[in-house]
């Protein structure tokens, strides 16, 4: 589905951060470049799909103050910045069960969603956040695509 991020959501920069850590305590998100090729293509090859992880965040559990530094462009390098989920417009798929994707389930759910939003004639951009989080006693597994105009 399409959606509109209204506001960006800032996460504290964790590299050492993985899925298999994730609990009922914290929220994860990881953003990876995707293969320019197989970004593009309706029948992507899942071995060549995912590039480099460009970063990984945590959610802080204070509130972000509004002195907080962070990158509004996710390729900048500087490691010591807050990431961010930029404000605007994804498309959209989640799932949501008592235990967050694994790597193979959420890589499905992404070639997935791309087979999709390019079927619907979409320009999706080059980046996949996947974000895990905790809501409503259920985990969550969420995949995010820019969506190019």
């Amino acid at each position: 589905m399409k959606l509109k991020l209204c506001s960006s959501i800032i996460y504290k920069n964790s590299p050492e951060q993985t899925p298999d850590k994730m609990s009922v305590n914290n929220e994860l998100i990881f953003c990876y470049q995707l293969s320019p090729e197989q970004s593009q293509s309706i029948e992507p090859d899942r071995g060549k799909f995912i590039g480099a992880l460009v970063f990984v965040g945590e959610a802080a559990m204070e509130v972000v103050s509004a002195t907080a530094t962070h990158r509004e462009n996710p390729l900048e390098p500087d490691q010591s910045l807050d990431v961010i989920l930029p404000a605007g417009y994804y498309f959209f798929t989640q799932s949501r069960g008592e235990r967050p994707l694994n790597n193979d389930e959420w890589l499905n759910m992404a070639i997935e969603q791309q087979k999709d939003g390019l079927w619907e004639r979409n320009k999706l951009g080059d980046l996949l956040y996947i974000r895990y989080l905790h809501e409503d006693g259920m985990f969550a597994t969420q995949a995010f695509r820019e969506l190019k105009e």
